[in-house]
């Protein structure tokens, strides 16, 4: 006999063999359909599993993030098995959950197309009405190897190939057999309400020189009314997207003549670009911060010494000048090591906040390509502060009080992520202990929660990651504060201490806005193109009536300039009502209309981009409203 214990409490005993499914009922759970899976000691498991011995039992509803995350992996493999059904010969790859959804990598000779996908989903639909139960099956890695073998499928060979483990798992439903860890739902019938969403190319295991496969996207969710608001969510994250807003707005183009991951700024971008510039300059002078640049390239015995050669080098472009070897920097952290080190510092100097707006190349595969929020070249607001180790949590607090000023002047909520150390890193075991208490102990001080992202640090240290929110409810990584003892040992940096003697600084390696190419695409998707007054390109057109208006209509715009208002004048042979509905789809958020009773009486009739109209405004009192608007909002009136 074994004995089971609920995570609140209630314990039962059974007869050893017992499974998961066997045990709920025995605790009264198993009329609760909405159980899909559970926890034995923490792991997760089928509901068919055979309980281990003593346990302690944990269930999990499909409307929980793990249930839902089960059941989304649980309809990847539906998925395949409809793929399979509907096209012979085809060659299955991978089927994760993602957030949100599932995906499944396909070889096929050619891509899926729209009608391909409702043919597809309708499959799914039948083979949901059959209720197939999901089974498990673990056998020896050879068997794995030699059944996939005899079935053509390559690609499940290759994983097998390289799994280290001699005990594998396989899943069947239904005619499909998929190698996975699982767990999965009991059967296809859980999943009630899920939708195709896309399809893609995507290269196997993401390298360009490998196969090109077809993805397909999916979703899924507990209840159709849910599945229902996320598409509508998806349709609205369409209509927002800014690649399709940068070519409307005339903000930015990537062209493929110029290389893929490579921005090019048209007027109204660029100015929008320098509008966040100047913004983040203004902050860190006023924040104690000291304007610096760096070179674009460094000798390669720099990036050698720093161990980005050994741990970043895949990311990296590197020239040869004269025979000299150098690396294009995908960070800017080295020159600012070299500035510390161009005279002795002292106690007294400390903190030092070094600031640049560098401009990094970093090697991404032309896969994960994606707008603005995937590039090769990009500007970071990168600073860093070298301090004494006393120095270091209140350098910290001081960073997160600067990320909840900015959020907030921009309009952002966001979450808090403590990455830590990666499998492939730098430093010493003490070394890492001291900088992950350092960022835990200003967390902690600043009352933020957070999340730990085992693993996922920087290779010279742990890092708090600010996730932001959008207006959609999506989460883009923002700022960044990494905590950094071992780059300064590496470089011997020195301050003399109040003993007379030379002492170790802490190094903090953090950004605010993060990749402004990155946070340009956001802001861009969070307030569809219509910018508050203060970040819009042209903050108001003049449209004059008639020919006898274009005069007026400069010299106001002369007036406005000079008042530093950023302001354009349509002086085409169009209509009225054209040139509104043409102002009104840039996102322009003043329309000025003036025709012969507006010059004779020099006054003006401003159309707001939501609609609202006002008439017989003052020059003055126009150039003093817009003016208002245009200040940067503080942290406490902005929203």
């Amino acid at each position: 006999m074994i004995k089971v214990t609920l995570d609140h409490g209630s314990t039962i005993t059974l007869a050893e063999g017992a499974t998961v499914a066997q045990a709920l009922e025995a605790l009264g759970l198993a009329k609760d359909s909405q159980v899909v899976a559970a926890r034995i000691n923490g792991d997760l498991a089928d509901l068919s599993l055979p309980l281990p011995g003593d346990c302690t039992l944990a269930p999990i509803r499909l409307d929980s993030p793990e249930g839902l995350e089960i059941m989304r992996h649980s309809a990847a493999h539906l998925m395949a098995e409809a793929v399979r059904d509907l096209f012979p010969g085809v060659k299955v790859a991978i089927g994760p959950a993602i957030e949100s959804g599932f995906y499944y990598d396909f070889g096929v000779p050619e891509p899926f197309t729209p009608e391909d996908l409702a043919k597809i989903e309708t499959h799914m639909a039948e083979l949901t009405a059959q209720d197939q139960p999901f089974r498990r099956d673990d056998m020896s890695r050879e068997q794995a190897i030699n059944y996939f073998r005899s079935e053509g499928e390559a690609f499940k060979v290759e994983l097998l190939e390289e799994i280290p483990q001699e005990k594998v798992s396989l899943y069947q439903q239904g005619n499909f057999i998929d190698l996975c860890r699982g767990p999965h739902i009991p059967s296809t019938g859980f999943i009630r309400a899920f939708k195709l969403t896309a399809t893609s190319g995507a290269y196997w295991r993401g390298d360009e020189r490998r196969p090109m496969l077809q993805r397909i996207y999916g979703t899924a969710f507990a209840t159709r009314k849910e599945l229902k608001r996320h598409l509508e969510l998806l349709e609205e994250a369409k209509r927002r997207d800014h690649r399709r807003l940068g070519r409307e707005l005339e903000l930015f183009s990537i062209e493929e003549e110029a290389g893929p991951g490579m921005v090019i700024y048209h007027p109204k971008g660029a100015l929008l670009r320098s509008l966040i510039e100047a913004f983040e300059r203004r902050e860190h002078l006023k924040r104690g911060y000291q304007l610096v640049m760096g070179p674009q390239m460094l000798k390669a015995d720099l990036w050698k010494r720093s161990g980005h050669w050994d741990n970043y080098r895949d990311n990296m472009y590197f020239t040869e000048v004269e025979g000299q070897g150098y690396g294009i920097k995908p960070m800017n952290c080295l020159a600012h090591m070299l500035i510390y080190q161009s005279k002795t510092r002292s106690y007294r100097d400390l903190p030092l906040r070094f600031f640049e707006l560098g401009t990094v190349l970093r090697h991404e595969r032309s896969g994960v390509l994606h707008g603005l929020t995937r590039v090769r070249q990009f500007t970071q607001d990168d600073a860093h502060i070298l301090c004494m180790p006393e120095q270091v949590e209140s350098e910290i607090l001081g960073v997160l009080k600067f990320v909840a000023e900015v959020m907030a002047i921009f309009g952002f909520e966001y979450e808090v992520e403590l990455s830590t150390r990666p499998e492939k890193s730098i430093g010493t075991d003490a070394e890492w202990e001291l900088a992950n208490n350092a960022l835990v102990g200003a967390l902690k001080t600043w009352g933020l929660p957070y999340d730990i992202c085992a693993g996922e640090g920087a290779f010279y240290g742990p890092k708090i990651d600010i996730k932001l929110k959008d207006a959609l409810g999506r989460r883009w990584q923002c700022a960044t504060i990494q905590c950094d003892f071992t780059l300064p040992e590496r470089f011997d940096l020195a301050y003399i201490g109040p003993d007379g003697e030379r002492h170790r600084p802490v190094m903090l390696h953090r950004v605010i806005l993060g990749s402004l190419e990155r946070f340009m695409g956001v802001l861009i998707e969070h307030f569809a193109g219509a910018f508050p007054v203060w970040l819009a390109p042209v903050q108001a057109i003049l449209l004059p009536i008639t020919d006898r208006t274009h005069a007026y209509a400069q010299e106001v715009a002369g007036l406005l300039r000079e008042a530093d208002l950023r302001v354009e004048v349509d002086t085409r042979q169009e209509t009225l009502r054209y040139k509104i509905r043409e102002a009104q789809g840039q996102k322009i958020p003043y329309m000025v209309i003036m025709g012969d009773r507006e010059a004779a009486d020099r006054t003006l009739a401003p159309r707001l981009r939501d609609g609202t109209e006002l008439k017989g405004v003052s020059l003055e009192d126009f150039i003093k409203r817009l003016q208002e608007e245009s200040r940067t909002p503080s942290p406490a009136n902005s929203s």
